[in-house]
């Protein structure tokens, strides 16, 4: 038997199945997904076996992540609700979907994780948020769902009802900062740099700014402060960021985020 198996092979499920390939083996790893011939390109391009089913996924594996959109919820528990056991831990990374709730669909006694992580993962540098809600886990079985995540990057535990928060600041946020690099890059090309050097120079320094952060500890105010010299140019920046809204922008897409993850409950 397996030990963790996929339901869905699109962006976020293909990530972290290439997160995972770091951390295991690909005899450890199941998946499935809707289309035969995008299985068999995954399986040639990974070695990781696809199974014939959603059930016989499902039968097969310890840790079945759920990488399915919410609206094909009900076809795939129709196809695996008989073959899940209570030894089994279902994985959603669903926005919005409760455990509760996806207890109710599947039955009260398979115990549910909700995790929302982003596409990063595909590169080991993923932030994943993990909520174990009230279900009994060993130690043993916690540890190793840290470790699936941890193989993709970074692993914070929440309570549940934080979940929605980990979707508006990491889970969707890739997006934004992939947006913030692109117009970055725009800026440069506008006084004179290539296309393909501004967005290299406005890529790095978003990461290395982000790893300033991670492991220096300082606050980020601290380390804005840091780069602007009293009447030089970065601090004429920031002032124009503050006058055209950035940080009013960034907060109403996380409400916007927010408020969709409601509506999909």
């Amino acid at each position: 038997m397996a030990k963790i198996g996929f339901i869905g092979m699109g962006n976020m499920g293909s990530a972290i199945l290439n997160g995972l390939l770091k951390a295991y083996e690909p005899q450890e790893l199941i998946f499935t997904a809707a289309h035969t011939d995008k299985m068999e390109a995954v399986t040639k391009a990974t070695g990781v076996p696809h199974a014939s089913s959603n059930a016989a996924c499902a039968d097969s594996c310890k840790y079945l992540i759920l990488a399915v959109k919410p609206q094909y919820f009900d076809a795939v528990f129709d196809e695996i609700r008989e073959v899940l056991k209570e030894d089994r831990i279902v994985i959603s990374l669903a926005p919005g979907q409760t455990i509760s709730g996806l207890k109710e669909r599947l039955g009260d006694e398979i115990r549910v994780v909700r995790a929302m992580p982003n596409t990063p993962a595909m590169l080991g540098a993923g932030m994943t948020g993990v909520a174990f809600g009230e279900d009994s886990f060993t130690e043993e079985e916690k540890a190793e769902i840290c470790r699936i995540f941890e193989s993709c990057g970074r692993v914070e535990m929440v309570e549940e009802r934080q979940m929605e928060a980990v979707g508006c600041v990491s889970g969707c946020s890739p997006a934004f900062v992939y947006m913030f690099i692109e117009a970055l890059a725009d800026g440069g090309v506008k006084y004179g740099l290539p296309r393909k050097t501004a967005y290299e120079m406005a890529a790095q320094t978003v990461l290395g700014s982000a790893k300033m952060v991670l492991e220096t500890g300082k606050h980020p105010g601290q380390l804005k402060d840091e780069v602007c010299s009293p009447g030089g140019t970065t601090i004429a920046g920031v002032s124009a960021l503050e006058e055209w809204g950035l940080r009013n922008s960034v907060i109403k897409a996380a409400d916007a985020c927010f408020e969709k993850s409601q509506k999909m409950k």
